[in-house]
Order: structure tokens, then C-alpha cells, then sequence
């Protein structure tokens, strides 16, 4: 039931070879529980249990963790395709599926829970939803372009057009998008002799990092700061930032990036390069 998504109908169940008694012996241990007629799970919370009791398709953010997409919060609703909608249930409603399903489980196929999503999600929500796909090569982008046209989409192509060739982590998204949105000139995945590739070079002058969790374990720690020794020794300003500075802080982020600016424009560190002199 597991490969199931943690739920199934009962004529999936037999088919993979458990017929009724051995269910019922399950449903006797507590190890599975009857979620309503003909659908049993793991749990009856589960998003999959859910779409079956509710015979319709997880989408948009419900279906993310399926997809293995980038994602800022958990659903606090569930997105469903149906080509009946109720409403009244707790249900956020996407309408009838538009493109392939998942191939077994109760989930619509990426190209509807990615264009559910932008029209569904907040701006920030959607892209790095978005990006997560489109950067591992999962759909393409004109693809999305394709399916965006039209008066209506304008929201849909102004997330698109954030998107960009590669990230990393949902950080660099973000960050990326929140330094372009203060006019700063930056360019990504920049090769330092000496140093390696840099998250982001922010006005040629500033080196700034974004470190997830893996960051924090004490090898990675040392390697960091050794990192940020050697951008130093080699010319440049290092800031570096967490995930809750650039996803619950971002304006303060960007202010300290601006002042550093400020303070290099003025000539406050000297002996660092200035390109604009």
C-alpha cells in the first residue's frame, strides 16, 4: 500500500494478491483502516486517501510531494481535479483534468498540477513550485508558455518569466528574484579561482551565498567559512544567508545587501576592488 501512496481501493488490493481475508486480518490489527466504501489506507489523513474518498485527482500543491517539487508550505486545503466538482468540503477545485494522469496513483499528471498551481498559488508559491520541475527537465517551459496565452494568463507568464536556467535550491529562487526586484546586477553560479562556484555575484563586488540544512552540519560549517576566507583573500564582500532570512526575511535581506553596497560605493573597504571607479 506503501507504492499506493499509503491507500488503495479494494479492487487494487486484490489484485496485488491480498484477497479478503487477509484484509480483514489487516483491518483486525489496526494496520490498515477502512477510509470509506471500497477504499482503505494507511491513514485516513493521508492526501491519497483523501482524493479516493473523494473520487477525484490530487493537484496544484497537494500533489507536490508525489512530484517531488519544491514547496514553501504544506496544503492546508486539498487540491483535487474533478470532472464534477461538489463544493462545500474543505476542497479547493481545479475542474476536470486537462493532460495525462499519474500513471497509478489518484494524481494528475505534472502538466496540470503545474498550471494549477499557477493560477492557484501565490506569485512566490508557484515559482519555486515551478521551477523545481522545469529546472530537472521534467516539462519545458515553452511548454507552459504554450498553455499561458491569453489575457487571463498574464499572472500565469509574469511567474514564468522569473523562472531561470538552473537553481540549486528553492534559495537561489528566491533570492534571485528578490535581488532583481531591487535592481541590483547579479549573475549566478560564478567560478572563483581559489574559491569554486558562488550561489550569486552581486554588483562584481559581492560574493552572496544562500545555505540550506545541509549547510549546518559541522563539515559543511568549516567548509563554508574556509570558502568565505578565500573569496576574501581573493578581492571580495561575503555575505551569507539561511533559509529563514530569504524566505521569511527577505526585505531585511536585501536592505543589508544594499547597505554593504553603500559602504563599498563610499570606500569604506579599502584595498577592495571598485568597478565602477
Amino acid at each position: 500500500m506503501q507504492l499506493n501512496g499509503g491507500a488503495a481501493r479494494a479492487s487494487r488490493i486484490r489484485a496485488s494478491g491480498f484477497g479478503r481475508a487477509a484484509l480483514g486480518q489487516a483491518l483486525d490489527r489496526g494496520s490498515v483502516i477502512k477510509v470509506s466504501h471500497g477504499i482503505y489506507g494507511l491513514s485516513s489523513n493521508g492526501d491519497v486517501a483523501q482524493a479516493l474518498a473523494h473520487g477525484g485527482l490530487l493537484t496544484c500543491l497537494s500533489a507536490a510531494e508525489i512530484y517531488r517539487l519544491w514547496t514553501l508550505k504544506q496544503a492546508a486545503r486539498l487540491h483535487l481535479c474533478r470532472s464534477h466538482p461538489v463544493s462545500g468540503q474543505g476542497v479547493t477545485e481545479h475542474g476536470r483534468p486537462r493532460h495525462e494522469r499519474h500513471a497509478w496513483l489518484p494524481v494528475a499528471g505534472l502538466a496540470d498540477v503545474l498550471l494549477h498551481s499557477l493560477q492557484c498559488l501565490p506569485e512566490l508559491e508557484s515559482l519555486v513550485l515551478v521551477q523545481s520541475a522545469v529546472g530537472r527537465g521534467d516539462i519545458s517551459l515553452d511548454f507552459l508558455y504554450a498553455k499561458a496565452t491569453g489575457r487571463r494568463n498574464g499572472k500565469v507568464r509574469a511567474v514564468l518569466d522569473q523562472l531561470i536556467p538552473r537553481a540549486d535550491s528553492l534559495l537561489e529562487v528566491l533570492a534571485n528574484t528578490h535581488f532583481a526586484r531591487a535592481g541590483l546586477r547579479v549573475r549566478r553560479h560564478v567560478f572563483i579561482p581559489g574559491v569554486g562556484e558562488v550561489d550569486f555575484l552581486v554588483e562584481e563586488c559581492l560574493v552572496v551565498e544562500t545555505d540550506g540544512r545541509t549547510h549546518f552540519e559541522p563539515k559543511s560549517v568549516k567548509r563554508d567559512q574556509r570558502r568565505n576566507n578565500r573569496s576574501t583573500l581573493g578581492g571580495y564582500l561575503v555575505l551569507r544567508y539561511y533559509y529563514d532570512d530569504v524566505v521569511f526575511a527577505p526585505d531585511e535581506m536585501v536592505a543589508e545587501v544594499l547597505a554593504v553596497l553603500e559602504l563599498w560605493r563610499r570606500g569604506k573597504f579599502n584595498g577592495f576592488p571598485n568597478v565602477n571607479a
